[in-house]
């Protein structure tokens, strides 16, 4: 199920609306056919995983799913669960119940009662690949990234406001690699009027995956920039699952202020400042202790001479 996670990462996040699914058909140990959800979010993962096995054609293997295959017929598709009791796989192992009330169990039970074996795991992996999508469920509103690039002191720029760059050539590709993963990307009116950010995606190849822009501020909206004015309108950003904010340090503390942050990009360059401007300002906290058991590490990476570390919230 880790390595079915992994290949969801591939529909992120071109199969918005949908939730970026994945699969995978094993059989005698050897994987046999993988799909994960297309652009636009159809085709599902199980129609291109299945493809060529209808009629029973799964017999005696094993498929692997991130989310509970879709019980609901659509304009769009077929329903999953109708493929996969046409494929007839042994068994179907499933990553994460699916919370659409069109679905939310009847897609397992449905496959169950055609004979076919189902286990339903509820893993941390697929939890994470669906990340935008649960969290989009549970709260009403995107999965939020913070980032931020500081100096091994905490400060995010020097005294007088420069700050390009903090971070080497290696770190700020990785940042570009992961706006490609997010639907929009947001940051404060102050960052936008001192540096006049392009907020998209420089890699080569992935030009066509910069996210919407969005401005967190009282001002007009700028061409092409979706503007809001608290971190609670982030629920009125139509077809976003995943939210990518950079900057500068009051949007950031307020998103943290609000709890409103899921995960954290730390990029840290090995340089003092000191009397820098400080990458975060206040956020609430009015004892120590509501600072620890927060947030847990799931990654770290160096990258060039700059080092990387994400942390997940703990809820």
């Amino acid at each position: 199920m880790s390595a079915t996670a992994r290949l969801a990462g591939r529909a992120r996040p071109v199969a918005r609306p949908n939730p970026g699914v994945a699969a995978l058909l094993v059989r005698d140990d050897q994987v046999i056919a993988r799909g994960w959800t297309q652009a636009g979010g159809r085709p599902h993962a199980e129609a291109i995983a299945l493809v060529g096995f209808e009629e029973g054609g799964a017999k005696g293997a094993t498929l692997y799913v991130t989310l509970e295959p879709c019980a609901h017929q659509s304009e769009r598709g077929p329903a999953c669960t109708d493929l996969v009791m046409a494929a007839r796989p042994s068994r179907v192992v499933i990553g994460q119940s699916d919370p659409d009330p069109r679905t939310a169990g009847l897609g397992a039970r449905r496959i169950e009662r055609a004979g076919i074996a189902v286990t339903v795991l509820g893993d941390d992996a697929s939890r994470q690949s669906l990340a935008g999508y649960l969290t989009r469920a549970a709260h009403g509103r995107p999965h939020v990234t913070l980032k931020l690039a500081m100096s091994l002191d905490g400060a995010i720029a020097l005294a007088s406001g420069e700050s390009q760059w903090i971070t080497g050539d290696a770190a700020r590709a990785h940042v570009h690699s992961r706006r490609a993963q997010h639907d929009a990307i947001l940051v404060g009116g102050g960052t936008w009027r001192a540096d006049k950010p392009r907020l998209d995606v420089r890699l080569h190849g992935l030009e066509a995956r910069s996210p919407d822009r969005v401005l967190l501020t009282r001002g007009v909206a700028p061409d092409g920039v979706t503007v809001i004015n608290e971190p609670a309108q982030i629920a009125t950003l139509q077809g976003v699952q995943y939210l990518y904010v950079e900057g500068g340090a009051g949007a950031a503390a307020s998103f943290l202020a609000k709890d409103m942050v899921d995960e954290l990009h730390i990029y840290r360059a090995p340089i003092v400042i000191g009397g820098g401007l400080p990458a975060l300002g206040d956020i609430g906290l009015s004892s120590l202790s509501d600072a620890h058991e927060r947030w847990r590490l799931s990654e770290s990476r160096q990258l060039g001479s700059d080092t990387f570390t994400a942390y997940l919230r703990t809820r």
